[in-house]
């Protein structure tokens, strides 16, 4: 089919077509070359390889290239796509074709703005704030909307963490250029090292504003804020994840038995310290999980909004093979049912521990991305435990047969010379020394079912032209590493 043909159908019939492709045993030719067409509108756009691999049994994925450092925007040419994209959204353009997309760059302290046109090719972009601006490192991040969030317009809720003091910054992705604006953090929110903020689809609790918060600590805390004015971000309670029999030893809890818990408010949150805050909650017994890294919920109804996945990464002691007492080592992913009355209460369940096949399971697991039917779990096992036995891994977890399998791994080829020589100069051969940042469905957004953008962080890929991407000053040391930032596609959801 030529592109003329092709801006000649609607998305709809193109859509449809594609679906009837894979329950159709024959179709006719018209169908056969739609189908063929919609893939093709996500290219590979990059001059960067993709440094992603599919594992057995995923061979049907298809992994294509966004963005890298490397590339040279035709409407920016200066602008450099930072180091580590942690976490991102993608929202339509409201001012023509095409979609903008968000990006935290994690050891930048900085977030940037893209533009893609209507086949989702990058053609611009910009820092929409900068290390000045953003003060601590910014990892995980949540795009809130008025469609599934309730908010009264896009917002960028992206979570500070480099110690008790960082907070979370609330960011207009549509707004002009502010990039050393240090106004935009939420008092109401409280201090944290926290790496994500997620609010729960308006659905869930309608009227409310349920946002839970994760902190990247050996003592972390899962806290929610709630408020009972939709999309207020300015005047609810903030509340801590406790065992209603005051147990805070994250290791008391197993696999396969269910616990009751409930959330305890924090008094005083806009005018105490970080330190104050931690201090509240261990005074109140909440429970002591091994850095909650991300957060995230079910998708496809309401009800489902109410059931949450959050990890705990893990830590151990110095030697890499000792636990810490009382904490997960090799990291899990823990299920919350929230009450369908009362948010403050809910049941909690051990969803997966790498603890059970230890070094083969999961591994410090860091990023979720949670379907309607499927958990995937990305480990950042940049920790380098000893008995680990693998490069960073997507996993697919099942709700239903809670089956667990490698789905995609970092694609390190080590044995390319010419690859090695750019994207491991250093000759590295520790495994798990790429990260990955967000993970999230961009499928109703372009119209191409079972979508996804993953982020990726080859903290072995350097190149001085890299540094100082945003233009700010105040950063940690280290900024010369690239990013890429790839689709998948046909991702079971």
């Amino acid at each position: 089919m030529t592109k003329n043909l092709l801006k000649r159908k609607t998305l709809a019939f193109a859509i449809a077509g594609f679906v009837a492709a894979a329950v159709a045993v024959t179709a006719c030719k018209k169908d056969k070359k739609v189908i063929e067409e919609i893939p093709d509108l996500l290219k590979d756009y990059s001059v960067t390889p993709s440094l992603l691999k599919t594992m057995s049994g995923f061979e049907n994925l298809k992994i294509t290239t966004l963005i890298s450092s490397d590339d040279v925007l035709p409407e920016s040419p200066n602008f450099i796509f930072g180091a580590q994209p942690d976490g991102a959204g993608v929202i339509k353009n409201p001012s023509g074709e095409g979609f903008i997309m968000i990006n935290n760059h994690e050891i930048l302290q900085s977030v940037s703005r893209v533009y893609l046109d209507k086949n989702f090719k990058p053609i611009k972009g910009e820092y929409i704030v900068d290390s000045d601006g953003g003060m601590t490192r910014l990892c995980s991040a949540t795009m809130a909307t008025p469609e599934e969030h309730g908010f009264a317009k896009p917002t960028f809720l992206t979570a500070g963490e480099s110690g008790s003091e960082s907070m979370i910054h609330a960011i207009d992705p549509l707004a002009t250029p502010d990039k050393k604006n240090q106004q935009r953090t939420v008092k109401a929110l409280g201090r944290w090292s926290a790496e994500n903020a997620v609010p729960l689809p308006k659905g869930a609790y309608p009227g409310k504003t349920v946002i839970l918060i994760g902190e990247d600590e050996t003592d972390g805390q899962l806290a929610m804020y709630l408020s009972n004015t939709q999309g207020d971000l300015n005047n609810g309670k903030v509340y801590v994840l406790k065992r209603t029999n005051n147990d805070p030893v994250e290791t008391s809890m197993y696999k396969g038995t269910t616990y009751d818990v409930e959330f305890v408010e924090l008094d005083n949150v806009q005018t105490s310290t970080g330190v104050q805050l931690q201090q509240q909650t261990v005074d109140k017994k909440a429970l002591m999980l091994a850095r909650v890294e991300d957060i995230d919920y079910r998708k496809g109804s309401a009800a489902n909004g109410r059931e949450v996945y959050f990890t705990a990464t893990g830590v151990s002691q110095a030697d890499k093979i000792t636990p810490v007492s009382g904490k997960t080592m090799w990291g899990r992913v823990y299920k919350l049912v929230l009450d369908a009355d009362n948010p403050l209460k809910g049941k909690l369940q051990v969803a997966v521990d790498g603890g059970d096949n230890p070094g083969s399971s999961i591994v410090n697991p860091d990023n979720l991305c949670v379907t309607e039917n499927y958990v995937y779990i990305q480990e950042d096992g940049d920790s380098f435990y000893k008995n680990n036995d693998h490069d960073g891994t997507i996993w697919q977890f099942s709700m239903a047969s809670k089956s667990l399998k490698p789905m995609l791994q970092m694609n390190h080829r080590r044995n390319e010379t010419a690859f090695n020589a750019k994207y491991n100069p250093s000759n590295s051969t520790l495994l798990s020394s790429w990260e990955y940042g967000a993970m999230y469905d961009v499928s109703a957004l372009i119209g191409i079912p079972d979508s996804f953008i993953v982020n990726l962080h080859p903290h072995t890929w350097t190149n001085t032209k890299f540094t100082n991407a945003d233009g700010g000053t105040a950063r940690l040391t280290s900024n010369s590493e690239g990013g890429q930032v790839v689709i998948v596609r046909g991702v079971a959801k």
